[in-house]
């Protein structure tokens, strides 16, 4: 049923030609809306979860943004089919357990999301490959506008969007930026950001959001407030937050490389030998790898344009794609397996690492 999906020439994370950035894989901004008068999708009965779905797939098609996209209704994906729609950040894992009644609208390029019946009637997404924080907004701005005028949207003077949770009233709005920090916790600085992060409202989590780990070195970190501040306001603090984080990594990678040279190119040489070699591999020593091969990038001693083939990895590895790829029953066993022989292939059309390069970085 995702087969056009995943073949996509236009997918934003796994086919994006544009030039990456050496922190910042992606950008998304997520937006809570709820339909006046009908209860929250945890309260609704099955009738009016269907109501809603339909009356809120109806005005999305409608939508110029969404033109050649396409609708799934979650009730009729198989699990492999949502676990890959998750790996793309295209779902939440909330909504593959929302059974009938739920359903997401995804455009063509993959850089836009409507999630039906999550945990609010609609969670709708904008998502970038780098750090393009005020080109999305403005984007999911202007589709929030658009959808509102067809649809009678909960709102609040006083406490702003009505979201079925109270920690996304006001602007209801999530910002976050998925952050590739090897630096940062190579250095063992890590808790020390997320500290003082969390002081500042912001909040850090995983690769795939609330309760995931940060494999590969990938964290997500977005705002936590949104009610008492404007979109505006909330946008300025993250931009000014995020900035200082890529700061703090850039200088703690050569900080990490003044003084520990030998050993890091030793582990960044391994990776590389293994990624080329090996014929097992599971996906967090896979993430692990890659993230170092993102490092190589990073310093030279591979070409730049080889950095969208990892970050489309990033993806591509995760237990879902692997076996979409190699057929539904497939063991774990024999992912990795097959996870190890698609990127021995990947890794052999590489040029070798110039490790000439990094030396001359000082």
């Amino acid at each position: 049923m995702i087969e056009s999906l995943i073949k996509s020439d236009n997918a934003e994370l796994t086919q994006s030609t544009k030039k990456g950035s050496p922190v910042v894989l992606s950008t998304r901004v997520r937006l809570a809306r709820n339909l006046v008068g009908t209860p929250f999708p945890e309260r609704a009965s099955s009738s009016q979860r269907s109501d809603v779905m339909t009356k809120c797939a109806e005005r999305i098609a409608d939508l110029t943004q969404m033109k050649h996209g396409a609708f799934f209704d979650i009730a009729e994906l198989s699990d492999l089919e949502k676990q890959v729609l998750v790996e793309r950040h295209l779902i939440s894992r909330e909504l593959c357990e929302g059974g009938s009644g739920s359903g997401v609208f995804i455009n063509k390029d993959q850089t836009c999301s409507v999630m039906i019946n999550e945990e609010d009637h609609l969670r709708i997404q904008f998502l970038k490959t780098g750090f393009n924080l005020r080109s999305v907004w403005k984007q999911i701005d202007l589709f929030d506008s658009n959808l509102e005028d067809g649809l009678d949207v909960a709102f609040s003077q006083e406490f702003g969007y009505l979201t079925a949770c109270p920690t996304n009233l006001g602007t209801a709005l999530r910002a976050s930026v998925m952050m590739h920090l090897p630096g940062l916790v190579i250095s063992e600085h890590m808790d020390k950001v997320i500290r003082a992060v969390n002081q500042l409202g912001i909040t850090v989590r995983g690769l795939f959001g609330e309760g995931s780990d940060a494999t590969g070195h990938v964290f997500q970190i977005s705002n936590q407030q949104t009610l008492g501040e404007s979109e505006e306001e909330i946008m300025s603090r993250l931009g000014s937050v995020f900035k200082t984080i890529i700061d703090h990594e850039i200088n703690a990678r050569f900080k990490y490389l003044e003084e520990n040279r030998a050993r890091l190119l030793d582990q960044i040489g391994r990776a590389f030998g293994i990624l080329q070699n090996a014929h097992v591999l599971n996906s967090n020593e896979a993430m692990n790898m890659l993230s170092l091969m993102r490092l190589a990038v990073d310093f030279e001693m591979l070409p730049e344009n080889n950095r969208s083939d990892v970050d489309r990895l990033f993806i591509e590895c995760q237990p879902g794609h692997i076996q979409y790829a190699a057929g539904e029953g497939i063991e774990p066993e024999a992912r990795d397996l097959s996870r190890a022989d698609t990127l021995r292939g990947e890794f052999a059309r590489l040029p070798a690492l110039d490790f000439d390069k990094v030396n001359n970085l000082g």
